[in-house]
């Protein structure tokens, strides 16, 4: 038995959530379910970023209180996890949970104590939508390569991070597979990145600048930490890292696996400075980082400040919450984007579990009925393909997991109902009933579906 640890991103919550983060959150949760039915210790682990200054914006833009601004979208969060059906077992809310502060507190200490954070005057362009500097040459004509924003400059003396000692020590780290970063191209990404040589990172903000809102930097009140070293804390926060919990033993230093799930624009964070700042303060590090593509809307990125958001909640009210977690599953690449329409969805959904999985059930329980007396067969009918499928799903599953390919596990469970559907076209049950047989309904594999009831979401 192995013990592993899942974990998503932390989402802003400036606004509403859309279908982007419900991606990761069914991958996720796919995961968890899999390796609990596989006997693994899992944790599943999500939350939400409370602590930027876009959330500060976007409130004064609402004319509401920052406070009761954070909490309502936060709740929209919380909620589409059980919405969408996604067993996790821990949410983290960063401004409102005890333990993060705590942790986030402690993981500065260990990183000054290891002599990595100075203080100097800084100037730069910031994307506040992005929460993060850009170099000039990493714009697009001047505008973010995100949002089509122009950045505005900043001025301010802030805390750094020696981030340029750790490039060579996380090119071994992932050249070598410890650090496993999937699909290739983004660990190629990564690497490239880090070849062009690493420069310290600004980890801090003032408390203007900031509003007042986030956690004050260690001894020095006058500064709030930056909110991607706040954010990324989490991973270790929610296990009591701050007070020495036990949570922190058996699931970051005693698991097996500690997988981070997260969209591919964010990559940089997870995979560089994340890494480099358990380096610095002497921990363990995650063990797969998955970088998913985005969903986009007219080939545009599902984003809720462009505009391009699509409500999940909706969706889910509307088509029911099978349909769009089978969606996600199917149609997103293991890399790569993948265009949303309702069109799309109602189409997969009326092929596949309407005229596929639902003909299917409707078939055979019919026949079980009519022909064999409301009583399944102890004798497997002879359909060697079905057989085949069914016995070869749980291997092929099992494959396409460890590679991170949703689409693939899902094409090896939808063998299954296209091997049945053909067998009962090509027997015709109902031609021989007329010639006075006693027909068979399809092949009943000997194990059971590896579903998995999902769990009601805990609240802090």
């Amino acid at each position: 038995m192995t013990r592993t640890y899942i974990t998503t991103t932390l989402p802003y919550v400036n606004a509403r959530p859309h279908l982007g983060f419900g991606l990761e959150l069914v991958q996720a949760d796919v995961l968890a379910r899999h390796r609990r039915l596989r006997g693994d210790e899992v944790r599943l682990q999500t939350g939400t970023d409370d602590n930027a200054l876009k959330n500060v914006l976007a409130a004064e833009a609402a004319g509401v209180g920052v406070r009761e601004f954070v909490d309502r979208n936060a709740e929209a969060f919380v909620a589409l996890a059980g919405t969408l059906g996604v067993a996790a077992d821990d949410v983290i809310r960063t401004s409102r949970d005890p333990r993060h502060r705590a942790g986030v507190e402690r993981l500065w200490r260990a990183c000054a104590a290891s002599g990595d954070l100075y203080r100097r005057h800084y100037e730069g362009l910031y994307c506040v939508g992005c929460e993060r500097f850009y170099a000039e040459e990493e714009l697009r004509e001047g505008r973010c390569p995100e949002h089509g924003t122009r950045p505005g400059l900043v001025a301010e003396e802030n805390w750094f991070f020696r981030l340029s000692r750790y490039g060579e020590r996380l090119r071994e780290l992932i050249e070598t597979g410890r650090l496993r970063i999937e699909p290739a191209e983004r660990r190629n990404e990564v690497l490239g990145f880090i070849a062009g040589g690493l420069e310290d990172l600004s980890v801090s903000r003032s408390q203007a600048r900031a509003r007042g809102w986030g956690i004050p930097v260690p001894d020095d009140p006058d500064q709030v930490v930056y909110v991607w070293w706040d954010a990324l804390g989490n991973y270790v926060t929610a296990l009591d890292f701050g007070t020495d919990g036990e949570a922190y033993e058996r699931w970051w230093t005693g698991s097996d696996r500690r997988l981070h799930l997260l969209g591919k624009d964010v990559l940089r964070f997870h995979a560089v400075y994340w890494p480099a700042m358990l380096l610095s303060a002497g921990l363990p590090l995650p063990t797969e980082i998955y970088a998913h593509g985005h969903l986009t809307v007219a080939n545009r990125k599902i984003s809720k400040s462009a505009g391009t958001g699509v409500d999940p909640e909706a969706l889910v009210a509307a088509y029911g919450v099978d349909p769009v977690r089978w969606w996600l599953l199917r149609e997103v690449p293991r890399s790569g984007d993948a265009d949303f329409t309702v069109d799309r969805l109602i189409a997969r959904t009326n092929d596949e579990l309407v005229n596929g999985v639902g003909n299917l059930i409707s078939r055979v329980t019919a026949m079980v009925a009519k022909y064999r007396d409301g009583r399944v067969p102890e004798t497997p009918a002879d359909a060697p393909a079905l057989e085949a499928a069914c016995r070869q799903t749980p291997d092929l599953v099992d494959a396409a997991l460890a590679d991170l390919d949703f689409r693939r596990a899902t094409a090896a469970v939808w063998a299954i109902v296209d091997a049945a559907n053909r067998h009962i076209d090509e027997t015709r049950p109902w031609a021989l009933a007329r010639r006075g047989h006693r027909p068979q309904p399809p092949w009943t594999p000997p194990w059971r579906p590896w579903s998995v009831p999902a769990a009601p979401w805990p609240g802090n």
